[in-house]
């Protein structure tokens, strides 16, 4: 038995390391942190996976900014840093490895604090590997006066645990059969031996406004909530349907009697010097927060069922006109096909779908 044990840990040690040097030139090849000379930005760039955001001020001149890169260690980029670009579209970098194997693509977005306000999740991004075979998806919403908003989720920390899934097989996935359209479809999975021996027993199919950093020492930092809103966000409503998986459990353990329940929820809040966003561990206690809006009926339902949830203003919160003006608040939009996922406890197969979302606000008198 012990040496059965000792094979087994053997087997799952190859494993990890195997699959850490198969990340290993993906790891090689990104950007780090970014900079725009002059003051043109009003808070920090959102860097994701595979995009950039860059916020500006009002009066910034979006056909001439020159975006500097820290790029991890011996990687160049294409075009250079702090070559001037006109960002009135997106525009394209690749990194390309110190080694020369592995490229990668991004896309620098530069936006005036705008975003779109109704999500149809009908543009879904691939994610790519190094040989150009899709790994997952991503969303990205546009509207008609060319606001845009790229979605976060965490499929690459799922990505990350070596599971063998199909795109469409990824914690979050696009579906057909929308309310209209397409949908966006969220499903808790379990993350196979990686994942128990990493202590992140499932992985919860999510979806919000922000963006997701891979922290395998503290995943419930990984989840950054927020996007610049110059708005009062009043309310918020969609569609969606939910399915429980079979089996509850709290860190890899069955437990009888607990039924797994997605969430549903948004946040507004002021940001600062010390807080530029929200995640895991104060979405809910930062004193930062101005309101809050979250479903308290979820329930599981194979039709269509429509959610309009108010954002309840906390005690004693205002919002201020000036900061409210120069973008210094953020909102955050937040889908989990499992409630306390984040914490790993919840059924495998929990599957949330989500559509046709409109986000309702209204200006500072």
């Amino acid at each position: 038995m012990k040496l059965k044990n000792l094979i087994a840990c053997f087997f799952l040690g190859f494993i990890m390391v195997s699959c850490i040097q198969d990340e290993a030139p993906n790891a090689e090849a990104d950007i780090e942190t970014c900079t725009v000379p002059g003051d043109v930005l009003n808070r920090d760039p959102i860097i994701g996976n595979d995009q950039i955001t860059l916020p500006l001020k009002k009066g910034a001149n979006i056909s001439k900014l020159a975006p500097e890169f820290t790029l991890t260690p011996g990687a160049t980029i294409n075009p250079e840093s702090g070559v001037v670009r006109d960002f009135s579209t997106p525009q394209k970098y690749v990194v390309t490895s110190e080694d020369g194997k592995w490229k990668k693509e991004y896309e620098v977005t530069a936006l005036f604090s705008g975003i779109p306000t109704s999500y149809h999740f009908e543009n879904a991004l691939p994610v790519k590997d190094k040989k150009g075979n899709i790994l997952y998806y991503n969303f990205q919403e546009s509207d008609a006066i060319g606001n845009i908003l790229n979605w976060a989720n965490a499929n690459e920390g799922f990505n990350y645990t070596g599971v063998q899934a199909k795109p469409e097989e990824y914690p979050t996935s696009p579906a057909p059969d929308g309310v209209q359209g397409n949908c966006v479809k969220l499903t808790t999975k379990d993350t196979g031996s990686l994942g128990a021996l990493l202590k992140m027993y499932i992985a919860a199919g999510n979806l919000f406004m922000g963006s997701f950093t891979l922290d395998i020492g503290n995943v419930l930092r990984a989840t950054k909530f927020g996007v610049p809103f110059t708005h009062i966000p009043t309310s918020f409503k969609g569609y969606y349907k939910y399915k429980a998986g079979e089996v509850f459990t709290v860190k890899g353990e069955p437990v009888s009697g607990r039924k797994d329940i997605c969430d549903i929820y948004a946040v507004f809040y002021e940001t600062d010097d010390k807080v530029k966003s929200l995640d895991g561990t104060n979405v809910f206690t930062s004193p930062n927060l101005i309101s809050i809006a979250r479903i308290s009926n979820a329930k599981e339902t194979e039709q269509w069922t429509e959610f309009n949830l108010p954002f309840i203003t906390l005690p004693g919160k205002t919002v201020d006109s000036q900061k409210l003006e120069d973008g210094k608040y953020n909102v955050a939009i937040v889908f989990s096909s499992s409630i306390k996922g984040d914490l790993f406890e919840g059924a495998a197969g929990s599957t949330l779908y989500i559509d046709e979302v409109e986000l309702s606000y209204r200006d500072i008198k």
